[in-house]
């Protein structure tokens, strides 16, 4: 392998990892990926190759890095009112409780936990279960623990900071084990793997917005697949469906879409 081949790293990652980086925007992931190989002192792909091969915890990060991780609690605080306002109720009606919710490339575990204590306002948490799912078995553990960074609290309402949250230092809280237990993590890659059946709500945001418009499609075809009949999925500021009724949804409100057929 050449050293500045780049189609064939994308063939060795796809081996060693099952993730196809032609799927990705190419121009902005060859970027990331280059600074990487430059910041560890690599001298090309094929010298970074042999040691991802060779060492876990450098393989271990380049997943992470490779996966862009940035989430929040109550992320874009208005969408948040929308779905608790809005949407929640219509799926409540049509549905009942509890609600079959996939927490889709849900990183650190923000997104999962924020549907959990959103819907603990209308029924009991023992009766909450959210499926969520992320290719990065890191930031699942992270997830798992449930430690948080003060900044990414910012945006999470003072009752449930108060209620389920304790502080460990200055700038760190911790979530409480009656949250954690309400959410189920898998390992999931949204590009290869199976989707699970018969959601009442999908929530997947920020996330498809690195993919190719070919990815995309095939992604948003999935949620709908997954979905049942006027089930809703919930995406991202930055992200929109074009066309959306061509696979079978109708926009809702700005970011959700409601499942047609």
């Amino acid at each position: 392998m050449a050293l500045d081949d780049y189609e064939s790293f994308k063939t060795e990652v796809l081996k060693m990892s099952t993730i196809d980086l032609n799927l990705y925007k190419e121009r902005q992931m060859k970027r990331r990926i280059d600074s990487l190989i430059s910041k560890n002192g690599f001298k090309g792909y094929n010298e970074y190759v042999q040691a991802l091969k060779k060492d876990k915890q450098l393989y271990s990060d380049f997943i992470n890095y490779l996966t862009i991780n940035v989430s929040e609690f109550w992320r874009n605080p208005e969408q948040w009112k929308t779905l608790e306002n809005d949407i929640l109720p219509k799926l409540f009606t049509k549905f009942g409780k509890p609600l079959k919710i996939w927490s889709a490339a849900c990183s650190t575990g923000d997104e999962p936990y924020s549907l959990v204590m959103l819907l603990s306002k209308y029924m009991p948490l023992n009766k909450i279960k959210i499926f969520a799912t992320d290719i990065d078995t890191t930031v699942m553990n992270t997830a798992k623990v449930g430690m948080y960074n003060i900044k990414s609290l910012k945006g999470l309402p003072d009752e449930f900071l108060k209620k389920y949250f304790t502080k460990v230092t200055d700038q760190t809280y911790q979530i409480s084990d009656e949250i954690k237990r309400c959410v189920t993590f898998k390992q999931h890659n949204l590009l290869k793997d199976k989707y699970p059946d018969d959601m009442d709500l999908i929530v997947c945001r920020n996330v498809v917005i690195y993919f190719t418009e070919e990815a995309k499609e095939q992604v948003f075809k999935g949620f709908n697949k997954s979905l049942k009949t006027e089930g809703v999925l919930f995406v991202g500021s930055t992200e929109q469906i074009i066309q959306s009724q061509k696979i079978g949804f109708k926009p809702q409100h700005s970011f959700f879409y409601i499942k047609t057929n």
